[in-house]
């Protein structure tokens, strides 16, 4: 009977679209979480420094509009990500703003977390009675916010305190964290892993944000410059601009691949927090995005910006602009040829190996 009243349930869950899975959770949502963070934070900082930068007073005002949207916009993504239905997915937008509102620093965490639930929750009762159209929007919403308030400040909490003290640890030993956090951030970016969330979640800025933009910057300038032979203009735009997660099937092939851009990690990243001191003050998301539209360098300037606005920072020099250019761009590409151009000649990396399916 108990294994009839399994299988039964087993059913039910299938019926509703309800998988535990780490796909779903640890790369569906978390991934999707991160574009609705760029799609609200992200891009409101954007339209925002470049209102007051040109001093175009509706530009700040949109891009305030569009940061006052990040828990709900994070919320519906993943909403979106675990294939809820509409009352639900709109639903969730309530749970959203109670998670970031309630999480504090952290409350990107605990839109992820809440959200979840909540989501899942409601995917349990839809089309389930006759008055659908009160009980799904009701389960959805009253368990994301009574969650939201017993959890989210522990959560945003917990999440606040594990970013501060990677920072911490970064100021504190600027070359040892320089190298750890670029590698470990690098590597995020290229697996099938939203490192944007993740650098949100925790809201890694300062010397930890920038080292973790050099690792980002390694991986997809690497893969771009390292591939160029294979995949010409088209995979340097694809994946300079756009992710060094297209290469994750050829690394799956051939993970010996990785070494190159992983290796030009480990050496921009302490270049960045001992040399240039660059540091990501503007959105913590920035820290994750690398070279992806160039996210990682505006949230970088930005950063500039509101250092010079706080008094922290007397202006922008030429020294910034310099440590900019060579840890993102430049030196990724120089150090990645130089560690790939010996492994070519050993063979461990052969012709077509990062070659992608444009």
């Amino acid at each position: 009977m108990k294994e009839k009243r399994e299988r039964g349930f087993a059913a039910f869950l299938r019926r509703k679209n309800v998988v535990f899975s780490m796909k779903r959770y640890g790369i569906d949502a978390l991934g999707a979480m991160a574009q609705g963070l760029f799609a609200s934070l992200l891009i409101g900082t954007i339209i925002s420094t470049l209102g007051e930068q040109a001093g175009i007073q509706v530009l700040v005002d949109i891009g305030g509009y569009a940061k006052e949207v990040t828990g709900p916009a994070m919320a519906v993504s993943i909403g979106y990500a675990l294939q809820c239905p509409p009352l639900v997915l709109f639903s969730l937008i309530a749970v959203g703003q109670a998670a970031n509102a309630l999480g504090g620093a952290g409350g990107p965490l605990a839109v992820y977390v809440i959200t979840i639930v909540a989501a899942e929750l409601g995917k349990l009762v839809s089309k389930e009675t006759k008055i659908d159209i009160l009980v799904t929007p009701c389960v959805t919403i009253i368990s994301g916010a009574l969650l939201s308030m017993w959890f989210a400040p522990a959560i945003g909490a917990a999440a606040n305190e594990v970013g501060g003290a990677i920072m911490w640890a970064t100021d504190l030993q600027p070359f040892f964290m320089g190298v750890l956090v670029s590698v470990i951030v690098g590597i995020v970016l290229t697996l099938p892993i939203s490192s944007a969330a993740i650098c949100a979640a925790l809201g890694l800025t300062g010397l930890a944000g920038g080292a973790a933009v050099a690792g980002c910057c390694a991986q997809m300038i690497g893969f771009a410059v390292m591939s160029f032979k294979e995949n010409r203009w088209g995979g340097l735009v694809a994946q300079g601009l756009g992710t060094s997660m297209l290469q994750m099937g050829n690394i799956v092939r051939n993970p010996r691949i990785w070494l190159p851009p992983t290796l030009a990690s480990a050496v921009t990243g302490p270049l960045a927090t001992c040399l240039f001191k660059m540091q990501m003050n503007g959105a913590a998301v920035a820290s994750g995005m690398g070279t992806c539209g160039f996210v990682g360098q505006i949230g970088v300037y930005t950063g500039w910006i509101s250092d010079i606005e706080a008094g922290v920072k007397t202006g922008i020099t030429a020294f910034d602009w310099l440590g900019m250019a060579l840890i993102c761009f430049v030196l990724p590409a120089i150090l990645t040829l130089l560690f790939a151009v010996p492994m070519r000649k050993r063979g461990w990396i052969k012709e077509n190996d990062l070659k992608l399916d444009l």
